[in-house]
């Protein structure tokens, strides 16, 4: 390492330094403001759909989704904007109760496993792609970290996801690819 090697990269850990104490800027707040609104509205309707699905690993999925996954984020991204002195978002969605067991909720009247697993892997990848925006647009490595360590948790939830599709019948065995 060359001496100019080495001033820069002091010059880069000492910027890096001073831009880590800053606030919350305005591209990182609305991009968190929108991952927390997302997360509480995906809360309500995971819960719905973890009360209609009828398979027991589904359920445990989705409370995968729910409780290492969404929950945290929101309570991170929350910490986040609090330090910050920024405001949180205020507008709260109902909190359904989740039952164990299966409810004797009519054919006609709920949806089946297959569709609540696309739904919650559709709502799964919209989240994914917000919190990669907010990624792109952070400036502060320990915000950036927290949200490359929640994308890639979210990513490996999507595989285990996806895997139990296939197991299930739900998603088609594509030819020439090994699931």
């Amino acid at each position: 390492m060359t001496i100019m090697d080495k001033v820069q990269s002091a010059t880069r850990a000492t910027v890096q330094g001073i831009v880590d104490r800053e606030p919350v800027n305005y591209l990182e707040g609305g991009g968190i403001y929108g991952i927390i609104s997302q997360g509480r509205h995906n809360l309500c309707t995971l819960e719905i759909m973890y009360n209609h699905a009828q398979d027991s690993e589904l359920k445990e999925r989705i409370e995968e989704a729910m409780e290492k996954l969404t929950r945290p984020l929101i309570e991170e991204c929350e910490g986040l904007l609090k330090e910050s002195n920024a405001q949180v978002p205020q507008f709260h969605f109902t909190n359904h109760k989740k039952h164990k067991e299966k409810l004797n909720i009519p054919e006609d009247a709920r949806m089946t496993d297959m569709e609540i697993a696309a739904a919650v892997g559709t709502m799964a990848k919209a989240a994914q792609v917000n919190i990669l925006a907010a990624l792109q647009s952070s400036y502060q490595l320990h915000i950036g970290i927290m949200f490359r360590r929640f994308l890639d948790e979210s990513l490996d939830w999507n595989y285990r996801l996806l895997q139990l599709m296939i197991n299930r019948g739900w998603l088609p065995h594509v030819a020439k690819i090994t699931h």
